[in-house]
């Protein structure tokens, strides 16, 4: 069974922030996919069904987003889950906006959700979906900007964005993480790839 697990805040107020894409992307694939995303389970809420034939949990981890490993490596124990069927989906100020990077394995890169899942799940080895959320101007604070509601520009790109990240999310449990590099990798705004 994979676990597809989309990293964020929990609470109204962080609803359309930055930091909450990997929730977006979760709630767009379970509606895409007639999951419900209801159950509550080791800190977080959760929701099973198939995607393209394979068993699939969806996860949200309801800790807040500096402590969702401890609510990762609870459900894979639980549930007997390898960390090679571990996806998780976050936002990366590191990259621009409109990005977007499939990676099988690396450093959480000063991300410290993906610190925390690669922390208490023990390897590095996880297959990440990588959101950019860098705007085109200089971010004083990086802290202030992924916590605070997006402005017009962004919410009006918001879908596009997130029903990219789902269909390379499906990607990578339909056909695997390599052919889903190759298709989703992109620079950017627009469907651009990057050379492989």
């Amino acid at each position: 069974m994979f676990l597809v697990a989309g990293l964020g805040n929990p609470g109204a107020e962080y609803a359309l922030t930055p930091h909450n894409l990997g929730f977006l992307v979760v709630d767009l694939l379970a509606e895409r996919h007639g999951i419900r995303i209801t159950r509550k389970d080791s800190r977080a809420l959760v929701g099973m069904g198939e995607i393209d034939g394979r068993r699939v949990m969806l996860a949200q981890p309801q800790t807040f987003m500096n402590l969702s490993g401890a609510s990762l490596a609870s459900l894979m124990e639980k549930h007997s889950i390898e960390s090679g069927n571990l996806m998780v989906v976050y936002d990366e100020l590191d990259l621009p906006w409109g990005a977007l990077r499939i990676k099988p394995k690396g450093s959480a890169a000063g991300h410290k959700g993906m610190q925390s899942v690669i922390a208490a799940v023990g390897t590095n080895e996880i297959v990440r979906v990588r959101l950019g959320i860098h705007p085109d101007h200089p971010v004083a604070d990086g802290a202030e900007f992924v916590l605070a509601p997006m402005n017009r520009a962004q919410r009006k790109e918001l879908d596009e964005l997130v029903g990219y990240a789902a269909d390379a999310v499906r990607s990578i449990i339909a056909e695997g993480v390599e052919k889903a590099m190759t298709r989703f990798n992109r620079r950017a705004r627009g469907l651009q790839t990057e050379e492989a």
